[in-house]
């Protein structure tokens, strides 16, 4: 029986786990890692992070003064978890709190992307690594999206994104195609990138091929551990 927070309609999908196991968290000189087998790993979100270029998002904390930024920053990760955890449970058939209108919102937009074009669940909120690159992270969902095997990833935004601006998401999920393959051998065909947006009436959906950003991806991890 549903709580009396699930959501109305829900689907339930079909399920082909594979065994992952599951790399607990640690924070060395306050950055994440994952501790694994072979040592501890910096995140994915880490890495990108520290080696991408920040220059717009140091010219909006300029322009609008720190306090205002991290009440901002602040508002938007919390936002962000919450959706996150609102989808993780939806797709595993437990209930969702959408008692709080906004999040509901958001979650919403998510749903009918997840009901109309995701089935055949390998993992979500699954703990990958890769120990040729020397990284893990926590992939949010891989399933079959219109019939191909994805790396799919969430978002929320305040406003509509534009392709050129979020190319860190590609990588993101680039790697983690590329994490998923060296651990299982299964390749993704495809990474989708499904942003909430805020008084949008939809969410954005962007599909990439991992091949495009993998290479600059793996090029950046490899400069990060040579710089640390």
């Amino acid at each position: 029986m549903r709580g009396r927070n699930s959501v109305s309609n829900p689907k339930t999908f079909s399920w082909f786990p594979e065994e992952f196991e599951h790399y607990h968290r640690e924070e060395i000189d306050g950055v994440r890692h994952y501790v694994t087998p072979n040592g501890s790993y910096p995140s994915v979100t880490t890495v990108l992070g520290k080696m991408l270029d920040k220059s717009a998002l140091d010219d909006w904390r300029a322009r609008v003064g720190d306090e205002q930024a991290d009440f901002t920053s602040r508002l938007a990760a919390s936002r962000g978890t919450n959706i996150h955890t609102m989808c993780e449970n939806y797709i595993r058939g437990e209930d969702v709190d959408v008692s709080m209108p906004f999040n509901a919102y958001l979650f919403n937009q998510v749903k009918r992307v997840l009901d109309e074009h995701v089935d055949d669940i390998v993992g979500c909120e699954l703990t990958l690594k890769s120990d040729d690159l020397k990284i893990a992270g926590s992939c949010d969902l891989i399933a079959l999206y219109d019939g191909k095997l994805s790396i799919i990833d969430y978002k929320t935004s305040a406003k509509n994104k534009m392709k050129e601006w979020i190319e860190s998401y590609f990588l993101q999920t680039s790697l983690y195609s590329y994490m998923l393959w060296e651990m299982t051998g299964m390749m993704a065909q495809q990474c989708v990138v499904i942003i909430a947006v805020d008084e949008e009436p939809e969410a954005q959906v962007f599909i990439v091929k991992p091949r495009e950003y993998l290479e600059k991806a793996a090029h950046l991890c490899r400069s990060y551990h040579y710089q640390n």
